[in-house]
């Protein structure tokens, strides 16, 4: 039977019978069809959540280091302050308080010296003698000379007078007075230059005794019995040690806490755990523009001649405790048109270019004078692209390796 059959086919007729009791009807079973379908779609849900969440959290994990990444990390320290004044050692030179080198005046042999090196001396003692033959004659000369002006003006004085009284009986004429009075003044003229003459050679003649000017210790003696010296040539030299000047230079930083008056300590290396007072009596008043120092004099008492004049000592001051400038490793520094800068870091990790002042540089670390404080994060070694605003990540260092060695 084909389909077209079934479909002409008459409907049969249904006769009522009795209705029997309903029953309710078991629920059906849902379609297999879309249970498959649920499965296919939890299946396909979790295998793109298993290959998009890795890829999700690569693509922000990537992110995250990229963006770290793009932050330099850099490595800060704290400038750490300097040594104060008070019980800093700075090197000194020690020089007499007066001293003098003592030269011939007149030429001459050196007939004998009377005081050697290491003597000590009162002003106006004798040091040696000079054999001035030269002096001698030039001397005797200039007297001479004054006693023939002294001949000629008693002459020209008699004259004188005589022409003025014959003036007065009209026995000569004005004009022949008048020439008699100017060669009087002429002759007395022609006294005191022969006396200047000679009073210069005696003067001279005084050179050839050697005398201490002032009272001391004669550290040098250059000549011998029978040398020929002339004018100009060093013969002793005589230092006075009793009292001793002693030079110190003080930094710039630390020149707040000298003042004339001040005391300190002398030390001297060769005699250790001794140290000699000193006071200071005067400064330069003007900063040295090539070490920016101060130089101070202080004066220490050497009654004793313990301390020899020109050694070498250390100055050590008392009741000086100014702020000390603060130091800072050398390679933190950027140099720039504008001048020597530092980069800070601030707390929020931003960088801020400070422009600082500098000091003294001890190679490895320098004195910053201003700019800075003792609690700012510095970069070490920083990029020369460095610029303010910047952002950079700190890193992980203990408060101690921080501070400056």
């Amino acid at each position: 039977m084909n389909a077209m059959e079934t479909l002409n086919r008459p409907a049969p007729v249904n006769t009522p019978s009795p209705s029997p009791i309903p029953r309710p009807e078991p629920p059906a079973p849902p379609p297999r069809l879309g249970r498959w379908m649920l499965l296919a779609v939890v299946i396909v849900a979790t295998g793109l959540a298993a290959g998009l969440i890795p890829r999700w959290r690569s693509r922000a994990a990537l992110k995250s280091d990229t963006e770290e990444l793009s932050i330099p990390t850099v490595n800060v320290v704290r400038a750490a302050p300097g040594k104060k004044l008070s019980g800093m050692l700075l090197p000194a030179e020690v020089r007499p308080y007066v001293e003098a080198p003592i030269y011939a005046r007149a030429s001459g042999y050196i007939t004998n010296w009377h005081a050697d090196i290491g003597a000590t001396v009162k002003a106006g003692e004798l040091l040696a003698d000079i054999d001035t033959p030269e002096v001698d004659q030039e001397l005797a000369a200039a007297r001479a000379g004054l006693a023939q002006a002294q001949a000629a003006l008693a002459l020209a004085r008699v004259t004188a007078d005589r022409w003025a009284a014959l003036l007065k009986t009209s026995s000569v004429s004005e004009q022949e007075e008048a020439e008699k009075a100017a060669d009087l003044k002429l002759k007395q003229a022609n006294v005191d230059s022969a006396q200047a003459t000679m009073q210069q050679f005696e003067d001279l003649k005084a050179f050839a005794h050697v005398m201490a000017p002032f009272a001391g210790t004669i550290t040098a003696r250059d000549i011998d019995i029978g040398d020929l010296i002339s004018p100009g040539k060093e013969l002793f030299r005589l230092s006075d040690t009793a009292t001793l000047r002693v030079f110190v230079r003080v930094p710039q930083s630390v020149t707040p806490g000298i003042s004339v008056g001040a005391e300190a300590d002398i030390i001297i290396p060769e005699m250790p755990g001794r140290k000699f007072p000193a006071k200071i009596v005067r400064t330069a008043g003007d900063i040295d523009a090539t070490s920016r120092t101060l130089l101070v004099e202080l004066d220490m008492d050497n009654a004793q001649r313990q301390i020899i004049a020109g050694s070498y000592a250390q100055v050590s001051f008392k009741d000086a405790n100014p702020n000390p400038a603060l130091i800072l490793p050398s390679n933190a520094l950027l140099y720039r048109a504008e001048g020597p800068r530092v980069g800070v870091v601030k707390p929020d990790g931003e960088v801020e270019l400070r422009s600082v002042m500098l000091g003294r540089d001890f190679g490895a670390s320098i004195e910053v004078l201003s700019g800075l404080t003792a609690n700012d994060r510095v970069i070490i070694n920083p990029s020369d692209s460095l610029v303010s605003g910047a952002h950079v990540r700190v890193a992980e260092t203990s408060p101690d390796a921080m501070a400056v060695k």
